[in-house]
């Protein structure tokens, strides 16, 4: 039995909002997942841990083993799922992988709430001729990562007979980044290609709280461990 275990309460800013609510899905709900694995004897537990670890750490590329303080209440439930997760693989020896994904999107994402993705809500936006609203000057970066990327990244970790990667914490991500403000120029730019003009603007708010500046990541032991190699980059994903 291998147990894919995804699920979170998503959202830095409704965990800041709600950090008794997130912690409750995100931490007793993990543990309670992890626990009934080890209780039914899975022979993989996979999860789902997230790029927001590295917190303030100002490093780039972000690598596995350099992370900095968790700001906000998010980021802290996740590190806390990845601090379970390896304490059960010492003390029970449970084979457990987590996988930090970086900005997933792909067709079919959820562009309505005020926690969608970016992604989703700026082409939704752009056909509507309505404003797009950017948190922050734009110049901040994003490691934005495919679906299918993040599938193959899945499958690996559920086949691999690698046993060095048992334990451990991996980045799944394209490996590149790209600014906000030059994300929105992209759609824009596929948009006039596929006869999809638009009157929308871009607009500047004040910066959120618990946002990180700069994302982008290290790859580099995802390709040791797993063998994984990101097929489709961001443009791929958005045509």
């Amino acid at each position: 039995m291998i147990v894919l275990h995804n699920a979170a309460l998503g959202s830095v800013s409704r965990s800041i909002e709600d950090p008794l609510k997130t912690n409750e899905n995100n931490i007793t709900g993990f543990l309670n997942v992890l626990n009934a694995a080890r209780v039914n004897n899975a022979n993989r537990f996979i999860y789902a841990s997230s790029s927001s670890t590295y917190g303030d750490h100002p490093d780039l590329p972000k690598k596995e083993d350099v992370i900095g303080n968790p700001i906000s209440p998010y980021a802290v439930t996740k590190l806390c799922n990845e601090l379970y997760a390896n304490t059960f693989h010492r003390t029970y020896g449970m084979a457990v992988i987590g996988l930090r994904y970086f900005n997933v999107f792909g067709k079919n994402q959820n562009p309505e709430g005020a926690y969608a993705a970016a992604i989703p809500k700026f082409i939704t936006a752009y056909l509507n001729n309505e404003e797009l609203t950017i948190f922050g000057d734009g110049e901040q970066t994003r490691d934005f990562t495919h679906v299918e990327n993040v599938i193959q990244a899945i499958e690996l970790a559920a086949s691999t007979e690698n046993e060095k990667v048992f334990g451990e914490v991996i980045n799944v991500a394209f490996g590149s980044r790209i600014s906000l403000n030059s994300l929105i120029n992209t759609i824009k730019e596929i948009g006039s290609q596929q006869g999809k003009s638009s009157s929308s603007k871009v607009t500047y708010a004040s910066p959120r709280i618990g946002d990180i500046r700069d994302s982008f990541a290290s790859i580099e032991k995802a390709e040791k461990l797993l063998g994984y190699s990101p097929k489709i980059s961001l443009k791929e994903g958005l045509l």
